[in-house]
């Protein structure tokens, strides 16, 4: 019986040595067979040209690509051109964002400003030509009002035409098993692919998941905390943390498994090994 499939996330580089480095780490991620490596891409098109290079990049190396599309202020004719620009290179598969909200910018501003509307303008223009994916959050959107509401905006995507989602990173599989149940219960049935982050660093985790809202559990915040500089010991326990998370998604019906790169094969090539790929 084969593996489920696996996917791999990188964001553009700024250096020519960043570029050639990407391509080392891609080359060696490539040998789980992925189904695709994604490129994230800044809101507001603040790194259009750098996804635009990896992506071409990743094309040029026979994977199939899918670049992120935050539309967050777009506006839908911009939308619609930068689409035909990856119709044109042979993209079939956009990952569909809201992005995050630039500041100074609101309620009220010029442009899309969610991704349900994102979702519904590339099934309006383009039918069924590029598989969506869209974002998922087992623990819930740190912006949204309530576990309710943020349900509901995932629901009101999928229901716009999105045909798979990718969820943001978490360390407590319940949650992810219970959002998929709650979602279902509402009649989607899409796949829901889990977002795995390996753990690199302890305070670069913080700060992450700080930022996005991310929980990680007090046990292993605390173990992780009484390893002070121990960088072998924090690598070797998150190395078992997040294999074993892994192992049980996949066991318990996952339908593959989406790698936050952060740009480096190391940790995710053992975590692939360790899982038989």
């Amino acid at each position: 019986m084969s593996l489920p499939k696996l996917s791999f996330e990188f964001f553009p580089t700024r250096t020519p040595e960043g570029r050639a480095k990407q391509v080392i780490t891609r080359k060696q991620l490539s040998q789980y067979a992925p189904d695709f490596f994604s490129c994230t891409s800044g809101a507001g098109g603040s790194t259009k040209e750098g996804t635009m290079q990896t992506i071409q990049d990743i094309l040029s190396e026979g994977i199939a690509a899918a670049p992120h599309l935050p539309c967050i202020g777009m506006q839908p004719q911009e939308v619609v051109d930068l689409l035909n620009e990856y119709k044109a290179l042979g993209i079939r598969h956009i990952v569909a964002l809201r992005g995050d909200i630039p500041s100074g910018m609101g309620a009220g501003m010029d442009g899309l400003f969610y991704a349900n509307e994102l979702v519904s303008l590339i099934k309006n223009e383009f039918g069924n030509h590029f598989h969506i994916e869209v974002a998922a959050y087992p623990e819930f959107h740190p912006q949204a009002r309530s576990a309710e509401d943020d349900l509901n905006n995932f629901v009101r995507k999928v229901k716009a035409g999105a045909d798979s989602a990718i969820t943001q990173y978490f360390y407590n599989t319940d949650a992810y098993f219970r959002f998929v149940d709650d979602v279902q219960g509402r009649g989607v049935n899409i796949p829901i692919i889990p977002g795995i982050m390996p753990i690199a660093s302890f305070s670069k985790l913080t700060r992450f998941s700080d930022t996005c809202g991310a929980e990680i559990p007090r046990w292993l915040r605390l173990k992780l905390q009484s390893y002070a500089d121990d960088t072998a010991a924090i690598k070797s326990l998150a190395l078992d943390v997040v294999t074993e998370m892994c192992e049980r998604l996949l066991r318990e019906g996952a339908p593959g498994l989406h790698f936050y790169t952060l740009n480096q094969a190391g940790l995710v090539s053992t975590i692939c090994q360790r899982l038989g790929y």
